[in-house]
Protein backbone atom coordinates (compact mmCIF):
# COMPACT_ATOMS: atom_id res chain seq x y z
CA UNK A 1 0.00 0.00 0.00
CA UNK A 2 0.84 3.43 -0.86
CA UNK A 3 0.62 6.77 1.47
CA UNK A 4 1.02 10.23 -0.36
CA UNK A 5 1.55 13.00 1.87
CA UNK A 6 1.14 16.42 0.99
CA UNK A 7 2.07 19.26 3.85
CA UNK A 8 1.53 22.98 3.43
CA UNK A 9 1.63 25.85 5.68
CA UNK A 10 -0.92 26.89 7.25
CA UNK A 11 -3.55 29.91 6.11
CA UNK A 12 -2.55 33.10 7.72
CA UNK A 13 1.38 32.00 7.93
CA UNK A 14 4.07 33.83 5.41
CA UNK A 15 5.51 31.57 2.79
CA UNK A 16 8.74 33.45 1.73
CA UNK A 17 9.09 30.72 -0.67
CA UNK A 18 5.83 30.96 -2.67
CA UNK A 19 6.14 35.29 -2.32
CA UNK A 20 9.07 34.70 -4.20
CA UNK A 21 7.68 32.54 -6.49
CA UNK A 22 5.19 34.12 -7.37
CA UNK A 23 7.26 37.41 -7.84
CA UNK A 24 9.58 34.82 -10.30
CA UNK A 25 6.05 34.08 -12.29
CA UNK A 26 5.16 37.65 -12.76
CA UNK A 27 8.54 38.66 -13.80
CA UNK A 28 8.23 35.74 -16.27
CA UNK A 29 4.78 37.32 -17.61
CA UNK A 30 2.15 34.71 -16.00
CA UNK A 31 1.24 38.10 -13.52
CA UNK A 32 -2.55 38.25 -14.90
CA UNK A 33 -3.07 34.53 -14.56
CA UNK A 34 -1.35 33.93 -11.16
CA UNK A 35 -3.17 35.30 -8.45
CA UNK A 36 -1.42 33.19 -5.33
CA UNK A 37 1.43 30.89 -4.65
CA UNK A 38 2.14 28.38 -1.82
CA UNK A 39 4.66 25.99 -1.69
CA UNK A 40 4.49 22.91 0.11
CA UNK A 41 5.94 19.13 -0.02
CA UNK A 42 4.65 15.64 -0.54
CA UNK A 43 6.18 12.72 0.98
CA UNK A 44 5.14 9.35 -0.11
CA UNK A 45 5.40 6.16 1.88
CA UNK A 46 5.20 2.54 0.60
CA UNK A 47 3.94 0.76 3.84
CA UNK A 48 3.36 -2.93 4.30
CA UNK A 49 -0.02 -2.67 5.17
CA UNK A 50 -2.91 -4.58 4.18
CA UNK A 51 -5.44 -2.43 6.46
CA UNK A 52 -6.46 0.65 5.65
CA UNK A 53 -7.62 2.27 8.99
CA UNK A 54 -4.66 0.73 10.31
CA UNK A 55 -2.17 2.36 7.67
CA UNK A 56 -3.94 5.52 8.18
CA UNK A 57 -3.55 5.59 11.81
CA UNK A 58 0.22 4.89 11.86
CA UNK A 59 0.81 7.72 8.94
CA UNK A 60 -1.29 10.20 11.03
CA UNK A 61 0.68 8.84 13.61
CA UNK A 62 3.72 9.65 11.80
CA UNK A 63 2.70 13.04 10.34
CA UNK A 64 2.16 14.30 14.48
CA UNK A 65 5.79 12.86 15.14
CA UNK A 66 7.70 13.95 11.92
CA UNK A 67 6.84 14.52 8.85
CA UNK A 68 4.40 17.76 9.48
CA UNK A 69 5.04 20.56 11.97
CA UNK A 70 1.43 20.81 12.52
CA UNK A 71 1.64 24.09 14.78
CA UNK A 72 2.44 25.69 11.30
CA UNK A 73 1.97 23.08 8.84
CA UNK A 74 -1.31 21.25 7.71
CA UNK A 75 -1.30 17.52 6.24
CA UNK A 76 -3.40 15.44 4.37
CA UNK A 77 -3.08 11.97 3.54
CA UNK A 78 -4.51 9.70 0.37
CA UNK A 79 -3.62 5.94 0.89
CA UNK A 80 -3.71 3.95 -2.27
CA UNK A 81 -3.68 0.46 -2.97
Amino acid sequence: MKAIVNVALKQGVLDDQGKATHHALDTLGFKDIVKDVRIGKQIILELDSKDQKEAKSEVENMCEKLLANTVIEDYSIELIG
